[in-house]
């Protein structure tokens, strides 16, 4: 689904104007590549989401890091986000009143240049992600050294509770 024609779109439309043009809980799986990123508003997209996933469904959703010179050179990105972006859709997060959609986040992954990854550094940031005795790490990481030591995209797999 796209709103332009390209080649490999088999639906047309602003993802906007809701609703999409889908059922309720039509979908075991959806993918959401480099799209998070454009639309207008991210929490009304998650609650559509939610609505045309089935319950535990796989959401899987590819945005580039904020630290990532793509998400800024790209005009038509209106949003820049961190691995902490999608925890307002937990239940136990403080300010998750903002949506009842809820989704549980089973995995975020960082992708950096081959230097850092190289290093070790990439996999040091994905195992604090992993293991929330060590996001101390990828805290510090995001909130200090993540304009010197940047990312590229992220891989958020989350799975819808209903």
């Amino acid at each position: 689904m796209d709103r332009i024609a390209l080649p490999g779109v088999d639906v047309v439309h602003d993802l906007n104007l809701f609703p999409y043009p889908f059922e309720d809980e039509s979908f075991d799986e959806i993918h959401v590549t480099h799209v998070i990123e454009h639309v207008d508003s991210i929490v009304r997209t998650m609650e559509e989401i939610h609505r045309l996933a089935k319950a535990n469904a796989k959401v899987v959703i590819v945005t580039p890091h904020y630290s990532d010179c793509q998400s800024w050179n790209d005009p038509t990105h209106k949003w820049h986000l961190t691995t902490y972006s999608f925890r307002y859709f937990r239940d136990d997060y403080e300010s998750s009143y903002y949506s009842t959609a809820r989704f549980q986040t089973e995995r975020i992954h960082i992708d950096m240049a081959r230097l850092w990854r190289g290093v070790g550094f990439e996999r040091l940031i994905n195992s604090s992600l992993r293991h929330e005795s060590l996001r101390f790490i990828s805290k510090f990481w995001e909130g200090y050294l993540s304009l010197i030591i940047r990312a590229g995209a992220m891989t958020f797999v989350l799975r819808a509770i209903k």
